[in-house]
């Protein structure tokens, strides 16, 4: 009988069935090859399709059983899944078509595969590129075979231009091929960059990710972390403490609360694997599979329901500007069904944005938090908001803005921080956004935040106030300081309540200047609305900017924004 390693067919075939992972899909293997018989001649009987299995089949399907086995002696016992478990929990019911299943393995020596499993699944109906790298597979190094892979998935998903989720759970590099293996980093790294902002990517933390590894997932879209087991770091606790005498944990150096909370290199942290899994299917419902495409829409229909939750509006925001409140409170009287996806919800908290649909259309929304140093914008929160709206950009999302600021944060720390270098990345990523933006009001836009925050001039298409907003160089009691700091000296050498003076002039200048009529007879308001109208002003906005169309204004290969 003949070695079914020497036959190319069944090889050919062990690939496109997920590679012999059953004895029973063996059988059909033999059975789909051409007038085989027993000998491998053509021109067999029908009864050569019951023969007995190859044993190299056999062979094939028991090193794949072991394999998965002593991944979950390996896994288990850590509180890990698998690596197929994991594809399992993230793709649809039955869709796993595996490629290169023994790639980088020998079957004739008893080894399975490579330290990575590739494929194509489905999520939510639709086709996306998955890589799982296998912890129990020698550590789940990268070699050469490992790269070839997950380079041949890339090419695979930028040729039929689906989204690439990678679970990532490796000790790096495989030290054993030197150069070699930094070699397959570096081409990872440009075929990641070749499909940034063509096709969504997503990276999932399941494990340790150290070294130059860490620029894999640092280059895609969105990088989600669990509470548990999830480390990243360029430089480990033992080189630390050698280089510098420092000690710290792996869990304070680059666990999953660490780059979720101080860092904002995770955009999500999981309580679990299966929560940080089911929270990259959520994403992928809002995104398109590639940028030539639309965002999938949903039935959705209007009910008396969701006039009752825009009426709650006009009680949401405080009439008092100074009054604290949660903008996530706005955000789910306005989206359907109150859903709301947050992106970076426990970093730079004084601005939210996340994924929600208006109408069954995902949209991209952007907001103060006012709840958080009232919604000023520091150097965190300006780069959190311009990452976003780039993502939105890239994958024809609507932003939706909803602005109550006063301001920047000052101070020498914010200065020195780099807040000239990073707030000025929110402009670059609103003026050169060309999806449909549309920003409301709420309450305040004072300084150079009001001009940022999806303003006209910046090249909002829709913006709208409510009547009690203030737009305006700055607050009235700032500004009566600097324009009447004369007067106000005058009142106080004259005996005067320099309070009561300066209270009068405060409601002369917010009488005159503060509030939005300004802007709307200057045209950088479109219209005032009610609170409880904002929904509908959306919908509305949203339909209106549906044809709206990608222009290029110069030759140029791209701008140079801030970084």
């Amino acid at each position: 009988m003949n070695d079914i390693t020497n036959s190319p067919t069944l090889l050919a075939l062990a690939e496109a069935h997920g590679g012999l992972n059953e004895a029973a899909w063996a059988v059909q293997a033999l059975q789909s090859v051409d007038g085989a018989d027993g000998a491998g001649h053509a021109g067999a009987s029908p009864a050569a399709e019951h023969q007995p299995i190859r044993p190299a089949v056999l062979r094939a399907a028991q090193l794949a059983r072991d394999a998965e086995e002593k991944a979950r002696d390996r896994q288990h016992v850590k509180g890990k899944l698998t690596a197929r478990e994991r594809l399992d929990l993230l793709l649809d019911t039955g869709t796993f078509e595996e490629i290169g299943r023994f790639s980088g393995g020998d079957i004739a020596a008893g080894t399975a595969g490579a330290a990575v499993i590739t494929g194509f699944g489905e999520v939510y109906g639709r086709t996306v590129a998955v890589y799982a790298q296998d912890f129990s597979v020698r550590g789940g190094t990268l070699g050469v075979a490992e790269g070839r892979k997950i380079c041949r998935l890339m090419d695979q998903a930028l040729a039929l231009q689906v989204p690439v989720v990678a679970l990532i759970d490796s000790g790096g590099a495989r030290i054993q091929e030197g150069v070699a293996a930094l070699t397959q980093y570096g081409r990872i790294f440009r075929k990641t960059c070749d499909a940034s902002g063509f096709i969504p990517q997503i990276s999932l933390i399941l494990g340790p990710c150290a070294g130059g590894a860490v620029y894999c997932p640092a280059l895609t879209d969105l990088i989600i972390m669990t509470r548990e087991n999830s480390n990243m770091f360029v430089t480990g606790p033992d080189v630390i403490k050698a280089a510098t005498g420092e000690s710290i944990s792996m869990n304070d150096l680059g666990g999953g609360k660490v780059h979720s909370t101080t860092s904002g290199v995770a955009h999500y942290l999981g309580a679990d694997e299966a929560d940080a899994i089911d929270y990259a299917r959520t994403v992928l419902a809002y995104l398109p599979s590639n940028s030539t495409a639309q965002p999938p829409t949903y039935a959705y229909m209007a009910t008396r329901a969701d006039r009752e939750v825009a009426a709650r509006l006009r009680e949401v925001v405080p009439e008092n500007d100074r009054q604290p409140y949660d903008a996530l409170d706005v955000i789910r009287c306005l989206v359907d069904y109150g859903e709301f996806v947050q992106v970076h919800e426990l970093f730079a908290c004084s601005a939210v944005v996340g994924f929600a649909c208006i109408d069954g259309h995902p949209v991209g929304i952007v907001a103060n938090q006012p709840n958080v140093l009232a919604g000023g914008l520091d150097v965190d929160s300006s780069e959190k908001i311009a990452r976003f709206v780039r993502l939105c950009d890239a994958f024809n999302l609507p932003v939706i803005t909803l602005v109550d600021t006063p301001g920047y944060k000052p101070g020498a720390e914010q200065e020195h921080a780099g807040i000239i270098r990073r707030g000025a990345k929110v402009i670059y990523a609103y003026a050169s956004a060309q999806v449909p933006l549309i920003t409301v009001i709420l309450r305040k836009a004072f300084g150079g935040a009001y001009i940022v925050m999806g303003s006209k001039a910046i090249g909002a298409d829709l913006n709208y106030a409510w009547p009690s907003s203030q737009i305006a160089v700055l607050g009235a009691t700032g500004a009566v300081n600097i324009i009447h700091r004369k007067d106000l000296q005058k009142a106080r050498d004259a005996g005067q309540d320099v309070e009561q003076v300066r209270a009068r002039y405060a409601a002369e200048y917010e009488r005159t200047t503060v509030n939005a009529n300004l802007s709307m007879e200057t045209g950088q308001i479109d219209a005032m609305i009610d609170p409880e109208q904002t929904r509908d002003a959306l919908v509305e906005g949203l339909k209106l900017l549906a044809g709206k169309r990608r222009m290029r204004a110069t030759p140029r290969h791209h701008g140079n924004q801030p970084l």
